[in-house]
């Protein structure tokens, strides 16, 4: 049975200044919006829209604030709220972990809502261009959360060949759900939104892949995790993840719904 290797979530000291896993994956993530983006823009679709560079590496700055600020706040609001409000400085302390993906993708929402204002872009044209740059960085924040022993997983059948011990939990063997949620939330959500996108979309259509593809994902493999708190109905109990990964499946079906009745009715008044 595996066992999780607990490694030091320190992976650079230099003197009093320490580097941790978790930063770096966040610069991992942030390296990979703008190598996918300058992917995206060589794409004869995008091109014709007058993507380019210079407005790539703007909406990083937009979008590192929104990722950062919305992800720490989803996380106090969504997650923690009982904990933060004793421990109020502990908000700022990023470093150690705790972001909401939720909150994040509230916060890049609003972030791309101000750039597009001041650069003159339609607010859904730019969200459908980045959706596609987002899922492996976020493959990238599980893995931190992964070298930090965060996350921890249901426990498992001992059968399972990759069920694992965490240490730092208990010695019961466990799925290892931050590495499901990378692949299946991130990894495999990518390669079907860029393959989906390499082509011209209807507005809208990106976008609702993307809240519909991550909503589902994020719904199934909370089942591996365990829950950071659990809301009971009459007939079954769903996890504070699922819950809010609903509006996310209700968007992206409306966004889909709009993008190709607004495609139907274009081609029938032509």
């Amino acid at each position: 049975m595996l066992i999780h290797p607990l490694p030091d979530p320190i992976a650079i000291s230099l003197g009093p200044l320490a580097i941790r896993w978790y930063g770096l994956m966040y610069l991992t993530a942030f390296a990979s919006f703008i190598v996918l983006g300058r992917l995206r823009i060589q794409q004869a679709h995008i091109a014709a829209a007058g993507w380019n560079k210079l407005d790539l590496e703007d909406m990083l700055t937009y979008g590192v604030l929104g990722v950062i600020i919305g992800g720490r706040l989803g996380e106090v609001v969504f997650y923690q709220p009982v904990y933060f409000l004793s421990h109020p400085l502990e908000i700022f302390a990023v470093w150690k972990g705790g972001m909401s993906f939720h909150g994040g993708f509230l916060g890049v929402l609003i972030a791309m809502a101000i750039w597009a204002k001041r650069h003159g872009r339609a607010w859904m044209e730019v969200m459908d261009f980045i959706a596609p740059l987002v899922p492996l960085g976020y493959a990238a924040g599980r893995i931190g959360n992964f070298i930090n022993a965060e996350l921890p997983g249901r426990i498992a059948d001992p059968t399972l060949p990759w069920a694992m011990i965490w240490p730092n939990v208990d010695s019961m063997p466990r799925h290892p759900s931050p590495l499901y949620q990378a692949l299946i939330d991130g990894v495999l959500l990518f390669i079907v939104l860029w393959l989906y996108a390499r082509k011209p979309r209807p507005r809208l259509a990106v976008s609702g892949v993307f809240a519909l593809g991550y909503g589902c994902a994020r719904f199934f493999t909370e089942y591996f995790r365990i829950p950071d708190y659990e809301v009971q109905f009459p007939q079954f109990t769903i996890s504070a993840g699922q819950m809010l990964s609903l509006p996310m499946i209700v968007l992206g079906i409306i966004l889909l719904m709009l993008a190709y009745k607004k495609l139907t009715t274009g081609n029938s008044a032509s």
